[in-house]
């Protein structure tokens, strides 16, 4: 019997399902039930029936899906699978900026820790953040962790003051305006597509802006026939699936998520035999951190 072979007999055993990101490996979104980016993965943690929920991505991740779900078991194939985004805003400096600023709404990235998660008044993906954001009544909002992902909302979003955070994606950020040039220099039909999670030179450059999901859509509903992709090199499996036909190029071949690969078909299998690797998060935690969790489902809708 094959790995994904048994993957299978045990998911079904065990009336597991597994969740995979969008950034995994190609092997482990092969055997997923659900791949998607951030806010889809959240919504089906929120509706599965399953007993067990695998959840192949980083911490952050399945600690919005324990956060959701409090009477299923979350397993982590890898427990050291993390965001360093996910760390990058300040519990003092969000004390300081509501001392600061009336009618402040606190709009957190999931990309975040549960911890700084209940020090939001809602959670965003780069999905919904332009939407959540324009049907917020507050008028200041201090948009963390991710700067990049906050200076696009703030563009796009200009009735609002959206006060930046330093945080960022180290995949995203490390995306340049030179590589995007040359790119476009040596595939010169293609479009270029580009998560906003990176550096306003390089969206400067595309031919369209949105979420991992919302590139994937653009490319199933495109005309075109050669595209290339300014995020993590995983999404290229999903696009692949939807439009086997296109031609897909990377920016470069070193913008990938490390942590993300960290997952793989052997650690499936083993937290599914073992139930181990388990993501507890504490009572206390979970409530607070589910307001803003909630929010986000709500204002999304």
């Amino acid at each position: 019997m094959s790995v994904a072979e048994e993957i299978f007999k045990l998911k079904k055993e065990k009336n597991a399902v597994i969740l995979a990101h969008y950034y995994v490996s190609d092997e482990v979104q092969e055997i997923a039930d659900y791949i998607g980016d951030s806010f889809y993965l959240s919504k089906v943690a929120k509706n599965t029936d399953a007993d067990i929920i695998v959840f192949c991505g980083v911490s952050f991740m399945g600690e919005s899906a324990a956060i959701l779900n409090p009477d299923k078991k979350v397993l982590m194939p890898d427990m050291t699978a993390d965001c360093a985004m996910a760390h990058m805003a300040d519990i003092n400096n969000i004390k300081k900026m509501r001392e600061e600023y009336d009618d402040l709404a606190v709009v957190c990235y999931i990309n975040s820790t549960a911890e700084i998660k209940t020090y939001s008044d809602v959670c965003v993906t780069s999905a919904n953040a332009v939407k959540i954001v324009k049907n917020l009544p507050n008028r200041n909002i201090f948009f963390i962790p991710d700067g990049n992902l906050g200076r696009y909302v703030k563009e796009q979003v200009p009735e609002k003051n959206v006060i930046l955070n330093k945080g960022y994606c180290p995949i995203h950020a490390a995306m340049t305006k030179e590589e995007v040039i040359k790119a476009k220099e040596k595939y010169p039909h293609a479009k270029f597509l580009v998560h906003p999670e990176c550096a306003k030179e390089v969206l400067d450059e595309a031919d369209y802006t949105g979420s991992t999901s919302g590139i994937i859509d653009f490319v199933e509903a495109d005309g075109g026939s050669e595209y290339i992709i300014g995020t993590e090199a995983g999404v290229i499996y999903e696009l692949r699936k939807r439009k086997p036909s296109a031609k897909f190029h990377l920016l470069s071949d070193g913008h990938i998520c490390k942590d993300m690969k960290l997952v793989t078909l052997d650690k499936v299998l083993k937290v599914l035999k073992n139930e181990d690797n388990e993501l507890m998060v504490t009572e206390e935690l979970r409530k607070a951190a589910l307001a803003p969790l909630e929010r986000m489902l709500e204002l999304a809708k």
